[in-house]
């Protein structure tokens, strides 16, 4: 009879913030991660090098000098999680909890086991109470590219993903009390209790894929020097929604076609830089000009859209022979699904090199929303006979926010 009634499908929705963040490749302050940006508190419309304009600002690349090489960036990776509640920390107590009770409940007889399944009930409600209608989210990226420096026409082939995932744990008052009457004696596991239950999981995810080639130019204009630069790309997404009950929740489903699609369009970056004289440079930069609305699959009669909007981010810089120092300002709202709210950010950093082989960052972000927390960033730089790059970054904030990225650059 208790064999019938097998609680860990009840919680293995709960488990599935691990088992759907773990693979997910990002939508931080913008749609790619870079160490050195990143360290400085998300900015780079204005200052980033020649080496990596192609993720933040492509009119930058002509800001490279003749003694400049071809740049490779191989590769960009980062990741950062909110998880206010230590929701995956207590899935893991949550987990042993359900395996400690399955054990019990499943040796015969069940009357001289009757005790500890009560408390073995207790305990699985006073958990699933601490974890009802907690949250947690992440975001991660790579990027390759490889930079080719001129001065007519410098160009760069580009390759990132970036995506986002957001994860609830849905669990239903209704269960909480069956388990609870468990505990207090007032009721017993019986066939068929598991129809009953209607705890269930939702999660939404998405991986944008770009392959662009960039271009840019520097032109006179009214005897002043504006530089230029597009990134052409294709673009392929892929988004998942996860909706399961627990009557029939199997993690290796998720990666069935019955939860994922995908969509391949084009998409395009842009942006212009110009000196104003040895120290200042100004800068903006729009991401993904061609906004495009791609719905999820229909599952359990839940569906979703991800919004791929444009995202113009004004910035500037003031930089000296040892001093870089930038703010960035988004125009524009980051989008991402339309069941979760809109992201602006604000970022502003430095970067002092200390030594010609050595560079140390700090910076700070902001949502100008209040929807994402706001992080202090902080990294360094390795540059060993400027052929070889070590850039690593890493990022804090409340609500149990954290996140890193390291980065490896070659100029040849």
């Amino acid at each position: 009879m208790v064999k019938k009634f097998k609680l860990n499908r009840f919680t293995r929705p709960v488990v599935f913030p691990v088992l759907f963040l773990a693979p997910l490749s990002a939508l931080a302050a913008g749609n790619y991660y870079d160490a050195r940006n990143d360290a400085m508190g998300g900015t780079g419309v204005a200052s980033s090098t020649y080496g990596t304009a192609v993720l933040a600002n492509p009119a930058l690349m002509t800001k490279a000098q003749p003694e400049d090489d071809v740049s490779i960036i191989l590769p960009a990776a980062g990741a950062q999680l909110t998880d206010k509640h230590k929701l995956i920390d207590k899935v893991d107590d949550l987990s042993d909890s359900v395996d400690r009770y399955q054990d019990i409940a499943e040796q015969d007889p069940i009357s001289l086991n009757y005790p500890r399944v009560r408390a073995a009930a207790g305990d699985l409600a006073s958990q699933l109470r601490g974890i009802k209608g907690n949250k947690a989210w992440a975001t991660a990226g790579a990027a390759v590219a490889v930079t080719v420096p001129n001065e007519v026409l410098p160009f760069a082939f580009v390759a990132k993903a970036y995506g986002t995932a957001h994860v609830t744990a849905n669990v239903s008052q209704g269960d909480i009390d069956y388990l609870q009457r468990i505990a207090d004696g007032t009721d017993f596991p019986r066939p068929g209790a598991q129809d009953s239950l209607t705890s269930s999981a939702l999660g939404r995810g998405a991986i944008v894929y770009d392959y662009g080639v960039a271009v840019a130019h520097e032109f006179n204009i009214a005897g002043h020097p504006v530089s230029f630069g597009i990134t052409p790309k294709i673009q392929k997404t892929y988004l998942y929604n996860y909706s399961a009950s627990v009557y029939n929740y199997d993690k290796s489903d998720f990666t069935k076609g019955r939860y994922k699609n995908s969509n391949t369009g084009f998409n395009m970056d842009a942006g212009a830089a110009t000196d104003l004289n040895d120290n200042w440079t100004l800068g903006v930069s729009a991401q993904n000009l061609i906004a495009r609305d791609i719905d999820t699959r229909e599952v359990n009669g839940y569906k979703d859209t991800y919004q791929i909007r444009p995202v113009v981010t004004p910035g500037v810089s003031y930089h000296t022979e040892r001093l870089t120092a930038a703010l960035d300002v988004d125009a524009t709202p980051t989008k991402r699904f339309k069941t979760v709210e809109d992201s602006q950010y604000a970022g502003v950093g430095a970067e002092y090199r200390v030594l010609d082989w050595l560079q140390l960052r700090a910076g700070y972000r902001a949502d100008m929303k209040s929807n994402d927390t706001n992080v202090v960033t902080a990294g360094f730089g390795v540059s060993p006979f400027n052929r070889v790059h070590l850039d690593l970054a890493g990022m804090r904030g409340n609500d149990n926010t954290w996140g890193a990225v390291a980065q490896l650059n070659f100029t040849f």
